[in-house]
């Protein structure tokens, strides 16, 4: 795969080498699931529903009020992009962005999203492949 970006940049006009990486960026993938149950699908009808905005803030979306999200499909309802200058700002901005978003109807992720960004171990980068059933499994 990478191989392949190098070609592309080559068509391009660039080195691999000429790319400059610039801050942060977090994505939190809100889906129609109950992480209180096991992450079971949570279908329903969207009642209430707006958007997060701002600088540094994108959330990619194909819902609105009043769509019903279907039993039988991927429960994905949206995806927050954020960026920030440092990853402290880039947590502040999806915190931020978390706590703007209205999507009510239904139970989705937003809330455990906005947790873990909330718990020192993830502002500190102490997290692995345990990190959500050590602090946020229900016992």
């Amino acid at each position: 795969m990478a191989a392949r970006f190098v070609e592309i940049f080559k068509e391009l006009g660039y080195a691999f080498d000429d790319l400059n990486t610039r801050g942060w960026a977090i994505e939190c993938r809100i889906n129609a699931e109950d992480p209180q149950d096991g992450f079971r699908p949570s279908p329903g009808t969207i009642t209430n529903l707006q958007y997060p905005g701002g600088v540094g803030v994108r959330f990619d979306s194909h819902v609105c009020a009043g769509y019903t999200v279907p039993p039988h499909y991927d429960s994905l309802v949206g995806k927050l992009v954020v960026h920030g200058r440092t990853r402290k700002e880039a947590i502040e901005v999806a915190r931020r962005a978390l706590q703007e978003l209205t999507l009510e109807g239904i139970t989705t992720t937003a809330g455990l999203f906005l947790r873990i960004l909330q718990h020192s171990d993830f502002a500190a980068g102490q997290v692995d492949t345990s990190f959500i059933d050590r602090y946020f499994t229900p016992s």
